[in-house]
């Protein structure tokens, strides 16, 4: 069985000048039909004559150059419209002439530098070419007017191609563009998360280690906890650069889950409460991976922010949405030294999925709410 895919993947690899030659050949070969013959563009009035020798040269002169139509759109006009030129002046009036239409399309379309120069000289050597027929033939002037329309219009049409061409171009050099903003934004959300988390934690529990001299057991349960904690950044930050696949399909990491966030938190010295209710569903699509940063990213502010105060998390699993609720007692979460990018990426990650996201102080305390529609793939 033929595979046309394949065959279409092959012909497009060809070069330019193999792929247009069958067209010129094509106008060639329907010169010589007969029902064909002096059945084509008749411009002048002047008498018809049958193929000669010379005529050869002409048709030849007239279709060939199709070839180059799209890699030397100018040469190509040029040698078609002498061609034409030769084939009215010798009454021919070959099928062939028709090539003209094609090589004016092409120039339009193709034709990059000094498109303005390329018009002007197609549009003098016509003007010289009805001099002439007009002192030979018997054709009114109107004719020739009407004719240069049509040849205008062909150039028109190639201009509207390239603007056409263009155009796509640069709409999909700005989805390139969008694309790769949109995918460094989320490498740069994701090393943030894991980043800021894992290193906030050890930096408090080394702090609290130079106060442990005095209790071994104490000070080697910290410093086991900050070996923990600089292992689960490694994995984290392998699973970051996973992203970097176009394969990789972004699940929240498995080692632990929300309770290993918990239990990091609190080998750092801060108190929280966990709660998680109802099941995980099968199909959670990127809503795990968002519920996990929401609680990372406000146990993190926690630690940098209100070490040592009581800290809430609830999270709850329904058939459609995960809600999670994050709340710290005493001076809040944010200080005015820091960035929001925590908190802003955390916004744009629920808005993604069509969830909301709420952060402020209440009451004393800081709380961080949100709630994230499950079975998006985002």
């Amino acid at each position: 069985m033929i595979d046309h895919r394949r065959l279409l993947a092959r012909w497009r690899r060809l070069d330019p000048v193999l792929r247009d030659l069958p067209l010129g050949l094509l106008f060639l070969a329907s010169a010589f039909v007969p029902a064909l013959r002096n059945h084509g563009t008749e411009l002048g009035g002047l008498p018809a004559r049958s193929f000669d020798a010379p005529a050869i040269g002409v048709l030849l002169l007239e279709t060939l150059p199709l070839a180059v139509r799209r890699r030397w759109p100018v040469l190509c006009l040029a040698l078609v419209s002498l061609g034409f030129a030769l084939d009215q002046l010798r009454g021919y009036h070959s099928v062939a002439g028709t090539a003209l239409a094609v090589a004016l399309v092409s120039a339009g379309a193709y034709v990059n530098r000094r498109r303005r120069t390329t018009a002007l000289l197609f549009s003098a050597a016509y003007a010289l070419l009805a001099v002439v027929l007009l002192r030979f033939g018997s054709e009114p002037l109107v004719e020739f007017g009407t004719f240069y329309l049509l040849l205008a219009f062909g150039w028109g049409i190639g201009a509207w191609l390239r603007s056409t061409r263009a155009a796509e171009a640069d709409r999909r050099r700005r989805v390139a563009e969008d694309t790769l903003a949109a995918e460094r934004t989320r490498i740069a959300r994701e090393l943030h998360d894991v980043v800021t988390h894992h290193v906030t934690a050890m930096v408090v529990q080394a702090e609290a280690a130079r106060y442990l001299t005095a209790a071994p057991d104490r000070l080697d349960r910290t410093l086991t906890a900050i070996t923990d904690t600089g292992r689960r950044a490694i994995t984290d930050l392998r699973h970051l650069l996973d992203l970097l696949n176009p394969d990789h399909e972004a699940k929240a990491p498995a080692e632990g889950g929300l309770l290993a966030l918990v239990e990091q938190a609190r080998q750092a010295g801060q108190p929280v409460e966990f709660t998680e209710e109802g099941t995980p569903a099968e199909s959670a699509g990127s809503a795990d991976l968002v519920a996990y940063r929401v609680v990372q990213e406000s146990l993190t502010n926690a630690l940098k922010h209100a070490r040592g105060s009581r800290t809430s998390v609830e999270v709850h699993h329904g058939e459609r949405e995960i809600a999670v609720a994050v709340s710290t007692a005493g001076s809040g979460s944010t200080s005015p030294g820091g960035s929001g990018r925590g908190l802003a990426g955390l916004r744009e990650r629920v808005g993604v999925l069509g969830g909301d996201f709420s952060a402020g102080r209440d009451g004393a305390g800081f709380t961080v709410c949100a709630r994230i529609p499950t079975g998006n793939p985002a």
